[in-house]
């Protein structure tokens, strides 16, 4: 694995996820390449000898560049109450972990999330937890997120909405 690469996609991560925090989400958006796909499936609980715990139909997001600008402009306008008081939130990212895909320009990193989000003065804590497999393209000598799959380690999640991106 080539180490300049690697440094770089890792450097890209951690970007998308200082944006994602101080809610910088319009940049955030030129992070995507035009024909992204942004999934998060739902996980079942299964006996170990049933195999993958990934429900391959239900999902809580299966997103295109086009839905998540408008989930984005959403988040602008007056009326978006779920942002109401502003979210305090971060984003860790860690374990990644980078190898080469038979496309050109384009690689695979795996890595593991956990998102805290607390609002106002409310002592709840939003924790949401995983891995992310991604698919990052050169595009014009800029890396971009061709491909998104939240794995979230929890089957019930406790988050008060889903407000918010990986």
């Amino acid at each position: 694995m080539n180490l300049e690469i690697r440094a770089a996609i890792e450097e890209f991560l951690y970007h998308e996820a200082y944006l994602l925090d101080h809610h910088r989400y319009l940049e955030w958006l030129d992070l995507l390449t035009d024909d992204i796909v942004y999934r998060m499936p739902v996980r079942v609980t299964r006996e170990r000898r049933e195999g993958d715990d990934v429900h391959s139909v239900a999902v809580y997001f299966d997103e295109t560049k086009a839905s998540l600008e408008k989930r984005v402009r959403r988040l602008y306008v007056r009326s978006a109450w779920v942002e109401e008081n502003q979210p305090r939130q971060r984003h860790f990212v860690t374990n990644v972990m980078v190898r080469p895909t038979d496309e050109t320009d384009e690689y695979a990193a795996l890595s593991y999330f956990l998102v805290l989000r607390s609002r106002g003065s409310n002592h709840d804590l939003d924790r949401i937890f995983g891995q992310r497999d991604d698919r990052l393209r050169l595009v014009n000598g800029t890396w971009k997120l061709a491909r998104r799959e939240i794995l979230v380690d929890e089957a019930s999640l406790h988050a008060i909405n889903l407000s918010l991106f990986f």
